[in-house]
């Protein structure tokens, strides 16, 4: 049984999801020197070297057999078709628009989980909540977009789209992979190390097909893919995943949607892009929709805590 959603997860997620929307402006700030699918190929590579050693060196955890011709390979697999849709549909829709579709992950993994899990079902109100948090999300990446004079919607736009989509898709299965399969119970440096060394490899084979291999090793190029391979790819990996073998995945994968919140924001700060009403109003939204999911566990546990001494009372 997993627990409940509790402060030290929402702490950790907060600090996750900053994580997490700083590194979209940390490639954005050097795709000029070197490609977006090349950044990924090698922080996944070298973040898988760092995983392994941190693992059978430091922390000596004892890996599981036989899982990596199985959900190892599917888990690693789906991480990496992750990747190769997003940057695809990069190419035809708007960064806005694959934000959006990029982020029905968590309402993906909430439904398999659903299925598949008993402790993982929610009840109605939650699901309003990851409504409302997703709406939140919309608000953030589309509204500026249809106040503007943007482009209408073509063919290529509604590609990029659907390859979006299918990015959330895929990182949403890969949860429910990691949750229901036996790859749940190994460590969670296994679990990372599978899916970083089938990413990295499918990354820099997809870059030595299209001819993405140029780097220019700026300090700027350096410092953005350490900070990627380090802190994003190696420690809140390894932290995301250790979260999900404690809590219910469903209600972390709602936590989740502060990542866009905070990814804007990075832009606001790091990039100068302008603060607008549109975030304002989406990240009240967001932060609704997570109230609404967590309170009612919180409701529920405090009533469960409340009943034995009730019920030694009426026996007494």
């Amino acid at each position: 049984m997993k627990r409940p959603i509790d402060t030290t997860a929402i702490a950790v997620m907060v600090l996750l999801c900053l994580i997490w929307g700083l590194q979209q402006s940390a490639m954005k700030m050097v795709a000029a020197s070197v490609d977006p699918m090349l950044q990924i190929g090698l922080r996944s590579v070298l973040a898988a070297v760092i995983v392994l050693g941190l693992s059978r060196i430091i922390l000596r955890d004892r890996w599981h057999g036989g899982l990596f011709l199985g959900p190892g390979l599917l888990a690693g697999s789906l991480f990496a078709l992750e990747f190769l849709l997003v940057a695809e549909g990069l190419r035809w829709t708007t960064a806005s628009h694959m934000a959006v579709f990029l982020y029905t992950a968590p309402i993906f993994a909430a439904i398999g989980l659903h299925v598949a899990q008993p402790d993982e079902r929610m009840v109605p109100v939650q699901w309003l909540g990851v409504a409302i948090a997703f709406l939140g999300v919309v608000a953030i990446f589309v509204l500026p977009e249809l106040r503007g004079r943007g482009a209408g919607l073509t063919p290529g736009m509604i590609l990029g789209d659907l390859l979006g989509l299918g990015a959330g898709l895929s990182w949403g299965l890969t949860t429910v992979v990691i949750r229901t399969t036996r790859v749940s119970v190994a460590p969670p440096a296994q679990t990372l190390f599978y899916q970083l060394s089938v990413a990295g490899a499918a990354a820099l084979g997809f870059c030595a097909l299209t001819g993405r291999l140029s780097l220019v090793p700026t300090p700027a190029v350096l410092a953005s893919l350490s900070f990627q391979t380090v802190i994003v790819c190696s420690l809140s990996f390894l932290a995301w995943f250790r979260l999900m073998q404690v809590y219910r995945s469903s209600r972390l994968g709602v936590l989740s949607f502060m990542t866009p919140v905070f990814g804007v924001a990075s832009g606001v700060v790091l990039l100068g892009d302008a603060l607008t009403s549109e975030f304002l109003l989406g990240g009240v939204l967001v932060l609704a929709g997570m109230i609404i999911v967590q309170a009612q566990e919180w409701i529920a546990a405090r009533r469960a805590a409340r009943t034995p001494p009730a019920r030694l009372c009426e026996r007494a």
